[in-house]
């Protein structure tokens, strides 16, 4: 669950916003960061320096980046996640059956984070990527989980996040997303009908072994492809079925 720190340190937060900014800017100079971060050049520049010391911010000519030192911690961080370790394979397998992108998300602080992407020989290209965080609402992805997580926990994704407006099909009324809720649990799958993006159309199933919502497995493809019911069915039936195999995998 999501808590704020008691007594939160400021300059840590100072540092972490730097690496934010880096992330969003794919590097920068020191001046394009002083308007964003609220901070003096000099001040940057010491927590820029002290970050590149430790090895998380490298320096090219006069532009600063994040360093593949975050790599090396995702990479250990998400090795020991049971969805990424017996997901992985049963994702791909979901895209060379059905040609598309296939997904693996899970919950964390709120947000819909992938770890896992595979495609097909149809697959359509998206700005999403391993690491990528989007918002819960409005992707099949996230509402899939938001479905089995508690409702008082669901309370307090949507007063700390919202729920913003992507598309006009997005969800943006609470009632009617708890309604949605209720009707994706009841079958078992949750759809994204351009709810995001528009164009585009995702399925979703929740890896739940014995009921723990672990995160969920989609597929994602133009919406021109879901106009056709019958395969349509199939692949609501070959993402359910790949869900179920995942949590049986981490069971047994």
């Amino acid at each position: 669950m999501m808590k704020d720190a008691n007594n939160p340190v400021g300059t840590t937060e100072k540092s972490l916003n730097l690496i934010d900014r880096l992330r969003e800017l794919d590097g920068a100079r020191i001046h394009e960061l002083e308007s964003d971060v609220d901070m003096t050049k000099g001040a940057i520049h010491n927590h820029l320096t002290t970050l590149q010391k430790h090895g998380y911010v490298k320096k090219e000519k006069h532009e600063y980046r994040l360093s593949f030192k975050f790599l090396t911690i995702g990479g250990e961080a998400i090795i020991d996640c049971p969805l990424y370790q017996f997901g992985r394979s049963k994702v791909n397998q979901l895209a060379d059956g059905t040609g598309m992108l296939s997904n693996l998300g899970v919950e964390e602080n709120g947000e819909c984070v992938y770890l896992y992407q595979s495609r097909g020989e149809y697959a359509v290209n998206l700005d999403t990527r391993i690491g990528s965080r989007l918002p819960l609402h409005n992707i099949a992805l996230g509402k899939a989980i938001l479905a089995h997580l508690p409702r008082h926990y669901v309370d307090e994704i949507i007063d700390r996040k919202g729920l913003p407006e992507a598309t006009e099909n997005t969800i943006t009324n609470k009632t009617d997303l708890y309604q949605e809720l209720e009707k994706i649990k009841s079958q078992g799958y949750a759809v994204d009908d351009e709810e995001r993006t528009e164009g585009l159309c995702c399925v979703a199933a929740p890896v739940r072994p014995e009921n723990e919502i672990l995160g969920a497995v989609s597929i994602s493809a133009s919406s021109s492809r879901f106009e056709n019911n019958e395969l349509k069915d199939e692949i609501i039936n070959e993402v359910k079925s790949t869900a179920h195999e995942i949590s049986l995998e981490i069971l047994y």
